[in-house]
């Protein structure tokens, strides 16, 4: 299109040639984010990670998830993780009204990756948008139906992150994969069946007595 464009006059070729600077600025970016997004997908499959099995979730939001996350054994279950990545519902029900809000708590960065996430899935043709619509059809409201999301999604992120740690550890030892009760092979968020309204916990929770009391 600006190849087409035949300005005469010093204005019009003024602003063709900042347009023109512009536009290869642009190209120059583009170029350097696919070439990131390359390098942080090489590094997530070199994790033995399948986080980039889940819909929505490319290779910066699993880059993200696996820095922060670490370990995945220092969160005893789902809910303590939905604490942490604050997708865990907060009761605020007044009188009869039943309803729950958006935690403010947890991690913002893994928040925000999910909330990348669940809008992705809304916006293709996923089980998510299908689960979405299904909650708006129940009568939630659009931050109530994707609040509902964020947590199917957390927990889709949990196991299999806890299915990704069982699968490394079982290449450490040897063992295969009949040696060991792994996690479902289902990673899609769209499966996951989460109690909506758990509260909000603190995480993590205490260390592990080692020490055994005097007499």
């Amino acid at each position: 299109m600006l190849a087409s464009v035949r300005p005469r006059d010093i204005a019009g070729k003024t602003r063709r040639w900042i347009a023109a600077e512009e536009l290869a600025e642009l190209i120059a970016v583009e170029a350097k984010i696919k070439k990131a997004t390359a390098e942080l997908k090489t590094i997530v499959l070199a994790r033995g990670s399948r986080l980039m099995d889940i819909h929505g979730v490319g290779p910066v939001v699993a880059a993200r998830i696996l820095a922060d996350v670490g370990d995945v054994n220092r969160f005893a279950d789902r809910n303590r993780f939905a604490s942490w990545t604050g997708t865990a519902p907060l009761d605020a029900s007044s009188g009869e009204q039943n309803r729950h809000r958006l935690s403010r708590a947890g991690n913002r960065r893994a928040n925000h990756m999910i909330h990348v996430a669940a809008i992705s899935q809304i916006r293709l043709d996923t089980d998510g948008r299908v689960y979405y619509r299904r909650k708006r059809a129940a009568g939630k409201k659009s931050l109530e139906a994707i609040r509902c999301l964020k947590r199917r999604i957390s927990d889709a992120i949990y196991r299999q992150l806890v299915e990704d740690a069982e699968v490394a550890v079982r290449r450490e030892v040897g063992t295969g994969p009949g040696g060991h009760c792994g996690a479902s092979q289902e990673s899609s968020a769209a499966d996951s069946h989460p109690l909506i309204d758990t509260s909000d916990r603190p995480l993590p929770g205490p260390a592990t007595q080692t020490l055994r009391p005097t007499g």
